[in-house]
């Protein structure tokens, strides 16, 4: 399947891009986001809620470290509120 292929070169690409040096990490991580988000909607599309699923947690564990500064972000917006 399309979608499956396209999601393990974005897999690969990250991979790639974690070996190489730090000051790619940070738009690396931009560019990934980016075309990861599409592409889990095409997973899904085309392999049902499962599979996306799936295809989420392996993106996201990838990029753990701007999800865990996202976090971080969002909870001190929510914080900011009160």
């Amino acid at each position: 399947m399309l979608s499956f292929t396209l999601a393990c070169l974005w897999a690969l690409i990250a991979a790639a891009v974690a070996l190489g040096p730090r000051r790619w990490h940070w738009p690396a991580a931009y560019a990934l986001i980016v075309s990861g988000i599409p592409l889990v909607g095409y997973v899904t599309l085309q392999n049902g809620p499962v599979a996306g699923l799936v295809v989420l947690a392996g993106g996201v564990s990838m990029l753990r470290w701007p999800m865990r500064f996202l976090g971080r972000w969002v909870m001190r917006h929510l914080h900011q509120g009160r």
